[in-house]
């Protein structure tokens, strides 16, 4: 093994690991807020709107990532949508982990005894009062969980964005395999580099769940 060609390398793949970062974190924020859009749809009191959000849902999660990428990237200036690669791979990644997170995030808030709703309404809460300091508190630390782990699936998936031209990691270390012909050192870097990444993200989430749990249980 060349270790120092791994050396000189490093920086070019660290700077890729940025971007994947980048990415994968944009998409992880707005796709919270498509999720919580997505959790709200799913319990109005309207069937219609509860229907279009379960078939939004099913179509995200029942087609592939990749298929999704390529139909915005390729099919979307065919109605008018262009978007460049990054902002292609933020806004796919978004709406593809929101209609996941979505159901990790209701799947939490229907864990919560439904008594304890109950108890709150007949208190004098409203739905929207229970909601924030009666359920949600407690059903954090599952929907931390389960987010984290999906976080992690999102900054895997972030390697597809390299067909369409993003240059993250793995986009970056294909380049420098052609140009150096040691895929052995290339990718065994890369691959240490996502391992950082991934476990980056684990101590976050277990940080913030021992944080939740904490609140909780005050």
């Amino acid at each position: 093994m060349d270790i120092n060609l791994m050396i000189e390398i490093a920086p070019l793949l660290v700077k890729a690991a940025w971007v994947t970062v980048d990415i994968s974190a944009r998409a992880l924020f707005f796709g919270f807020f498509i999720a919580s859009a997505l959790v709200a749809l799913r319990t109005s009191r309207i069937p219609p709107v509860r229907w279009l959000a379960r078939a939004y849902i099913s179509v995200v999660r029942g087609t592939p990532y990749f298929v999704q990428l390529l139909l915005i990237f390729y099919g979307g200036p065919a109605i008018g949508l262009r978007l460049d690669p990054f902002t292609c791979g933020v806004v796919v990644g978004a709406f593809n982990i929101g209609a996941y997170m979505s159901e990790a995030m209701r799947g939490a808030i229907e864990s919560v005894d439904s008594g304890q709703n109950e108890a709150s309404r007949s208190l004098g809460f409203g739905r929207l009062a229970t909601l924030q300091h009666i359920i949600l508190p407690q059903a954090a630390p599952l929907m931390i969980r389960s987010v984290g782990v999906l976080a992690i699936i999102l900054v895997k998936n972030s390697s597809l964005v390299s067909i369409i031209s993003v240059v993250e990691l793995t986009y970056q270390a294909q380049r420098l395999i052609g140009s150096t012909y040691k895929p052995l050192e290339v990718f065994t870097l890369s691959a240490l580099m996502y391992i950082v990444i991934i476990y980056a993200v684990m101590g976050i989430v277990e940080f913030l769940y021992r944080r939740a749990t904490r609140y909780t249980f005050l």
